[in-house]
């Protein structure tokens, strides 16, 4: 299937020096890779969205929020440290 597309002058001179690197043979070449990484970068989108979301359900399943004391959390996580700091042998 043919198709014709109008790409900006910025575009067009991209593909271009895309073609010209050589790392392309023709500006079809190109325009079929840069909708390649399109297609995967909305798969990864989709993904990542669909991970957030499934998150946020884990997180009301969860059961209710708990008050919490930040000074009390610390002072457990300093005295766990403290118990695995051994004293230097002299």
């Amino acid at each position: 299937m043919g198709m014709n597309v109008n790409l900006t002058p910025q575009l067009e001179d991209m593909v271009r020096q895309k073609v010209a690197s050589g790392r392309y043979t023709s500006a079809s070449e190109v325009v079929r890779e840069a909708l390649r990484l399109m297609d995967e970068q909305d798969s990864l989108r989709a993904a990542r969205l669909e991970q957030l979301r499934q998150d946020i359900r884990d997180g009301l399943d969860s059961g209710p929020a708990e008050a919490w004391n930040p000074e009390q959390v610390k002072r457990e996580a300093r005295a766990r440290r403290q118990s695995k700091v051994r004293p230097a042998k002299s």
